[in-house]
């Protein structure tokens, strides 16, 4: 009975020589390097955000009691919504005395003005003259400030009048976007340090990454950023850039805080989600093979090569070291030259290195 033919190990070690029915079973394709530009990866954990201006805190000028709460967490608000009311006699109060200082300075405004013609006639005293005047800026100092006041509550002062005076202000939104929080209900009473309502605004929203201190030197305004929210039931990988890169350590951590900028900004992500991402930096032209065609051996690494004519089936195993991996391509650099021109396994190089191991085993 014929034996069917295996792979014997070849006069070198390293070598061994397939059959052609070993040869076409295995399915193995050859080709040369492929240079590529190989980029290396700083890794960074980190989250989604917006920038302080983007993020609201709302607090009443003034205690009050809140009457109406307009708002849910979140709900989409307008710049300049009402999104709570709150009522208190102190609000009266205010209002009344700028009402007072508004009358008086009218009148004293008319008492300036006699005294200024009676001064102009050299018939009043100077002493009144003066008098008069200082009580004017006085009292319009006071209007002033009464009415920088009633703006903060939200209240108009030039259009304030005796039958109009109100016990409730309106709490209004600074920016547009959505609420955060609502930390308030009605009959509450309030503080000015409380803060009852948060928006954000989420037209901004960038990364704000931690980078370890051995990495931050190769992180560099305008790299790109692939990162994914692990919680968040997106499998995608999304893209950002880096446009800011902190120049202060976080003591504890030992890290230095890097900004980046969204590139789909019709994601749904939320300020707060925590990202894992690797920062892609300045890359370099390496020959490449793909990660199929590497054999990892513990802390060595070897590729196969066919030795002799295209349609010879004998191939020698080379060590190499690797480097960045990138799309499914890993770099290589062989520790023994190859010309560009050699006939490299770009698929089948574990079969090799299965007989190659058998061969030597028996």
């Amino acid at each position: 009975m014929r034996e069917t033919p295996t792979a014997q190990p070849a006069a070198k070690a390293g070598e061994l020589t397939l059959s052609p029915a070993q040869f076409a079973a295995a399915g193995i394709e050859t080709g040369s390097f492929i240079y590529k530009n190989m980029t290396s990866d700083v890794q960074a954990n980190g989250m989604v955000d917006v920038p302080p201006q983007n993020h609201v805190s709302i607090s009443a000028v003034m205690g009050g009691y809140v009457q109406q709460v307009k708002v849910l967490p979140g709900q989409q608000v307008r710049k300049g919504a009402v999104i709570a009311v709150l009522r208190h006699p102190d609000y009266l109060k205010l209002q009344q005395e700028y009402l007072q200082a508004r009358a008086r300075l009218q009148f004293l405004r008319q008492e300036l003005q006699r005294q200024q013609t009676l001064d102009a006639e050299d018939v009043g005293a100077k002493r009144k003259l003066q008098q008069a005047q200082s009580e004017f800026q006085n009292e319009q100092a006071t209007e002033s400030s009464l009415a920088g006041q009633l703006r903060l509550l939200g209240l108009a002062p030039e259009r304030l009048r005796a039958t109009s005076l109100t016990p409730s202000v309106s709490l209004t939104a600074t920016i547009g976007g959505y609420v955060k929080a609502v930390n308030i209900n009605p009959g509450q009473f309030v503080n000015p340090q409380d803060v009852l309502v948060e928006v954000v605004d989420r037209s901004d929203l960038h990364l704000e990454l931690k980078v370890f201190e051995k990495d931050i030197a190769r992180v560099q305004k305008g790299q790109r950023v692939l990162f994914k929210v692990p919680n968040s039931g997106l499998n995608q990988e999304l893209e950002a850039e880096v446009f800011l890169v902190g120049q202060t350590f976080d003591d504890e951590a030992r890290t230095v805080r890097v900004h980046a900028h969204l590139h789909n900004t019709k994601v749904m992500l939320l300020p707060g989600q925590y990202v894992a991402a690797h920062i892609q930096t300045a890359g370099a032209r390496h020959r490449t093979l793909p990660e199929e065609a590497v054999i990892q051996a513990g802390e060595l690494s070897y590729i196969f090569a066919r030795q002799g004519s295209a349609s010879s089936h004998r191939f020698r195993r080379y060590q190499v070291k690797t480097g960045p991996a990138q799309n499914g391509d890993v770099a290589i650099t062989p520790l023994e030259a190859l010309p560009d021109t050699t006939q490299l396994v770009r698929r089948g190089a574990y079969f090799l290195e299965a007989e190659l191991t058998k061969g030597r085993d028996e």
